[in-house]
C-alpha cells in the first residue's frame, strides 16, 4: 500500500468521505474581564471582513479560552445607542471551514443592528484563534468553543446572561446543536444551512457510504498517521473551475474563492484542513442528544434547492418540541451564507425576541 497520500487526492477521497467543503458535571465558570485580558492574541485590529462595516453597531475584537486553554478570537458587535440597558445576546459561527470576518461576522454585525449583543468567533485552531496543528476540527473541542462563547458574553455589562442564544451556519450548526444540547445556559438556537459533519463524514452525503468504503477511509486515515499529518496541505478548493463540473465545488469556490468571499485567514479559501481531521468525527456522532435541548426551542433555515437540506429535515424530525423548520424558497446551501436579501434576519430576530425573555 502506498501510504503517501497525495495531498489533493487524500483530501477529495478521503478527507471528507463525501463532506460539505471538498465535495462540495459542571458548567465551566464564567470568564472574567481580567480573563479576556490574559488571553490576549495577537489580532488584526483594521477592518478585513467580507462585508461594509455598519455604522450602527459599536465593534471591538476580543480574546478569550475556552475550556481546553485554547485561546479563541473573536468580534463583539454592539448596537449602538444602546445606553444602559441589558441586551440578550448571540454566539454566532461557521461555516466550516469560514472564518469571523466572513458569514458569521455579517450575522452578528446584523443581529447587532437589531438590538443584541452579538459575537462572532473563530473556531479553536482556525483563523486568529490559537491552536496547534492549524486547521483541526474536532466535534468536542468546537461544541465547547460554542459554551466557552457563552461564558464570555455572561461576563459582559452590557449582557443578560438569563438571555443568551446561539446561531450555528454549516457545519457548526451542528456543533452549535450539540452545545445547546449539554450547555442549559444556552435558551434557544437557530441554524442556517445546517450540516451534521460527523455524519455527512462517517456516511457520505445522503448515507451512501457503504462499509466497505468506510473501512477503506479509516484504513487510509490510520496510515497517514505514519505520515506527517501536520505539514501544510494542498488547497481545499481548485484554482480555477476549469474542467469542474460538480455543481457543490462550483458553489462553494464561487463563495469562498471569488471576492464574495475570500479571505486570506480561511481554510476554505486559501488553505487545508489538516489530513486526518476526520478522525474524530468518524464515530461520535453529533446530534444524538438532539431531543434534550427541549424545551428551548430550536429554529432550523435551509435552502429550498440546497444539497444539504436534508440535514435540516432530519434533524428536525429528531428535535422535540418546540421546534421550527423554515426552507427559504429558492435558495441554495450558500445563499444563506452572505445574501442579505434572502437570510431571513426578521424571522431570526422574531424568533430570539420570543424566546430569550
Amino acid at each position: 500500500m502506498n501510504i503517501t497520500l497525495s495531498r489533493k487526492k487524500f483530501i477529495h477521497g478521503a478527507l471528507l468521505a463525501g463532506a460539505a467543503i471538498v465535495a462540495g458535571a459542571q458548567s465551566v465558570s464564567a470568564a472574567t474581564p481580567d480573563a479576556e485580558k490574559t488571553a490576549a492574541i495577537p489580532m488584526t485590529q483594521t477592518w478585513d471582513k467580507t462585508f461594509p462595516k455598519s455604522d450602527k453597531v459599536d465593534h471591538r475584537k476580543v480574546s478569550f479560552k475556552n475550556r481546553y486553554g485554547i485561546t479563541l478570537a473573536a468580534d463583539v458587535y454592539l448596537p449602538k445607542n444602546r445606553g444602559n440597558k441589558s441586551l440578550p445576546a448571540l454566539a454566532i459561527s461557521g461555516p466550516f471551514g469560514a472564518v469571523k470576518e466572513q458569514s458569521s461576522g455579517l450575522y452578528a454585525q446584523t443581529m447587532a443592528e437589531r438590538g443584541y449583543a452579538a459575537i462572532a468567533f473563530d473556531p479553536s485552531y482556525t483563523g486568529e484563534s490559537s491552536g496547534e496543528p492549524r486547521n483541526v476540527a474536532s466535534p468536542d473541542i468546537n461544541t465547547e468553543d460554542f459554551s466557552a462563547a457563552v461564558d464570555f458574553l455572561g461576563s459582559q455589562a452590557a449582557v443578560n446572561r438569563e438571555q443568551i442564544g446561539i446561531i450555528g451556519i454549516c457545519g457548526y450548526a451542528g456543533m452549535g446543536l450539540n452545545a445547546a444540547a449539554v450547555d442549559k445556559r444556552i435558551k434557544a438556537v437557530a441554524t442556517t444551512s445546517m450540516y451534521d459533519m460527523s455524519r455527512v463524514m462517517s456516511k457520505g452525503y445522503n448515507d451512501s457510504t457503504t462499509k466497505a468504503q468506510r473501512a477503506e477511509v479509516l484504513e487510509k486515515l490510520s496510515q497517514q498517521r505514519w505520515v506527517d499529518a501536520s505539514a501544510p496541505g494542498a488547497r481545499v478548493l481548485p484554482e480555477t473551475l476549469e474542467g469542474v463540473s460538480n455543481p457543490v465545488i462550483q458553489m462553494y469556490f464561487d463563495y469562498y474563492r471569488t471576492p464574495r468571499g475570500f479571505h486570506e485567514r480561511s481554510a476554505n479559501s486559501n488553505g487545508a484542513w489538516t489530513a486526518t481531521m476526520p478522525l474524530s468525527f468518524m464515530n461520535m456522532p453529533l446530534l444524538t442528544y438532539i431531543d434534550e435541548i427541549s424545551p428551548r426551542p430550536i429554529l432550523l433555515i435551509a435552502g429550498e434547492n440546497a444539497h444539504s437540506r436534508y440535514f435540516s429535515e432530519d434533524a428536525y424530525k429528531a428535535a422535540a418540541q418546540p421546534k421550527e423548520l423554515m426552507i427559504i424558497e429558492g435558495a441554495d446551501h450558500v445563499d444563506l451564507y452572505d445574501q442579505t436579501n434572502i437570510i431571513p434576519w426578521g424571522k431570526l430576530d422574531a424568533f430570539f425576541t420570543e424566546h430569550l425573555k
